[in-house]
């Protein structure tokens, strides 16, 4: 028989309802044999008793619902961010501050650089805090004129390139004719490319040689670091390619002994017909393992509020801008939902516009009637702009939602003043209402947009704190409880994953996020100052000391 290992902690917070706080779990063949007092625990036999985390706090392993395991492949670019962040290896690069800085950075890599004809990669570029200005070609062609250079903005949703890059991918011409690539004076593209079908075809020149939302093999390792600092043990990968070669790939590294968590990639709709990518998630459903599951598909409505490309009902954009993209059109996400729900696989849809999120909403109504379904969990990610009405209308459909709290901090000034003007900002990302109005929810970080960090995730959503340190939409607020829930049950519910993770017992996986201090216990405006000693995945123990 398998050794038994009984964990003494100062507290268990296990999120189970008949047992919310124990003493101890007891963990056999990497899942939870019980719960309870040491007395209790010890009636199961022999077992040897680990007081390691004796001073710390146990929690479920967080499950992240919304993140992209690129980021792992991102840290090896230039990073260019406003705010500062830390890389897998713990260092902390600071933010930049203006455009002139930015081009300051890429100056001090591409002096680094060996290779003449080497792309310069770069992420994490945020205009908007720089006077919401276009950084054109012209600005990158001071870097270099020869070497193709490419930066991937903050919401990864915009790039910006020099003029080789769109030499080399054959844009650099008058003539071009797509809403993703605005021109300048000279009637050639100015630098700025929006969404998937302006970037892909650049990318390539640019250092992002895989899908903009792949990771490789390096980056899954360096992603699954983040993982352990964070305190996440189930992690998805919201828009992945899942090729035959990337699929392999992670069936591989997610094996190895010592890879610290689960990842749960979807498929993204691009790229297939609607019936190309259900067959091919059906295909892949049997081949998920205890680290790697596989079978959903994620699509993608609209693009982001402060890339101005997400769709918004009217009256639009506060300062004037037009109307952004449908990534995908009306026409083709009924058809996905019809298969999706025939086959019965699920789909996660992004929404950021309120425009989207409605489209959404009209697409799933009458696929549902052709192909009842109680137990869907369909989910609309982001959603930050929906309304009360909307919600109303989720709750009937039986959907979930995954809330973006972390935009309150990062971008809600800027919501405030530029994209959507005071009312609207204050109700974005309505955790209060998608709760009171019985919609199942989580929380999330879409790293790499912003860091992977479910604490600081759950302390966006209690505090809705703005970078300038506003409370903004204070009515939208939830308890310290509700965020713990949904950063745990509240994810793992959206991706049927309730009945293995997102709390402690008898029979889950014996995941947990080791915590310095309680979060029951602190100050809510502490809680993203919470420490995270490590994890526990699957009854393998990561210090994130070790790393």
């Amino acid at each position: 028989m398998a050794e038994t290992i009984i964990y003494a902690a100062r507290k268990i917070i296990t999120m189970a309802p008949s047992r919310p706080e124990v003493s101890h779990v007891a963990v056999r063949d990497g899942r939870i044999l019980g719960i309870g007092t040491l007395e209790e625990l010890a009636s199961w036999g022999d077992y040897r008793l680990d007081d390691r985390f004796a001073g710390k706090v146990l929690m479920p392993g967080f499950v992240e619902g919304h993140a992209h395991t690129m980021e792992g492949t991102l840290w090896r670019n230039v990073y260019v961010g406003w705010f500062d962040r830390m890389d897998p290896d713990g260092r902390v690069w600071s933010g930049l501050k203006s455009i002139d800085a930015v081009v300051d950075r890429l100056r001090e890599a591409e002096a680094q650089m060996t290779d003449p004809e080497a792309p310069l990669a770069a992420w994490a570029l945020d205009p908007i805090y720089m006077e919401n200005r276009r950084v054109t070609r012209q600005e990158l062609d001071q870097v270099s004129t020869t070497r193709p250079i490419g930066i991937l903005h903050a919401s990864g949703h915009i790039m910006n390139v020099n003029t080789r890059a769109l030499e080399l991918a054959g844009l650099m011409k008058p003539g071009v004719n797509h809403p993703g690539i605005p021109l300048g004076e000279d009637g050639v593209p100015l630098g700025p490319l929006y969404g998937p079908d302006a970037m892909t075809p650049v990318g390539p020149h640019v250092g992002f040689d895989r899908a903009l939302t792949d990771c490789d093999e390096r980056g899954l390792r360096d992603y699954g670091k983040l993982c352990v600092r964070a305190g996440v043990t189930t992690c998805t990968d919201l828009a992945a390619r899942l090729t035959d070669d990337s699929v392999d790939m992670m069936l591989r590294v997610t094996a190895e002994d010592d890879y610290p968590a689960c990842i749960v990639p979807l498929r993204v709709f691009f790229g297939m017909s609607a019936e190309e990518i259900v067959d091919y998630c059906v295909s892949l459903k049997p081949r998920s393992t205890e680290r790697l599951r596989l079978g959903r598909i994620k699509a993608v409505a609209d693009g982001s509020i402060q890339g101005f490309s997400a769709r918004l009902r009217w009256p639009g954009y506060y300062n004037g801008a037009p109307n952004g993209l449908w990534y995908t059109a009306p026409e083709q996400m009924s058809e996905l939902y019809h298969r999706a729900l025939a086959a019965g696989v699920q789909v996660h849809t992004h929404t950021n516009g309120d425009q989207a999120t409605q489209m959404a909403l009209d697409m799933l109504e009458p696929a549902l009637k052709a192909h009842p379904s109680p137990d869907h969990r369909f989910t609309l990610q982001h959603c930050q702009m929906a309304d009360a009405a909307q919600f109303r209308k989720m709750r009937s459909l039986g959907m979930n939602v995954n809330l973006f709290a972390n935009h309150h901090f990062y971008w809600g000034d800027e919501h405030y003043r530029l994209t959507v003007g005071p009312e609207r900002a204050c109700r974005m990302n309505a955790c209060r209402t998608a709760l009171d109005t019985g919609v199942p929810m989580a929380i999330h970080s879409d790293a790499p947009v912003t860091p992977l960090g479910p604490l600081f995730t759950a302390w966006a959503a209690v505090n809705r704190i703005t970078a300038s340190g506003r409370v903004q939409g204070e009515e939208e607020r939830i308890s310290v409880s509700e965020a713990l829930y949904a950063i745990t049950l509240g994810a793992a519910y959206t991706l049927h994953m309730d009945g293995e993770v997102g709390s402690i017992e008898v029979g889950k996986r014996a995941d947990f996020a080791v915590l310095d201090s309680d979060p029951t216990q602190t100050d809510p405006m502490a809680l993203k100052d919470i420490g995270v000693w490590g994890t526990v995945q699957g009854g393998r123990v990561f210090p994130a000391s070790a790393l």
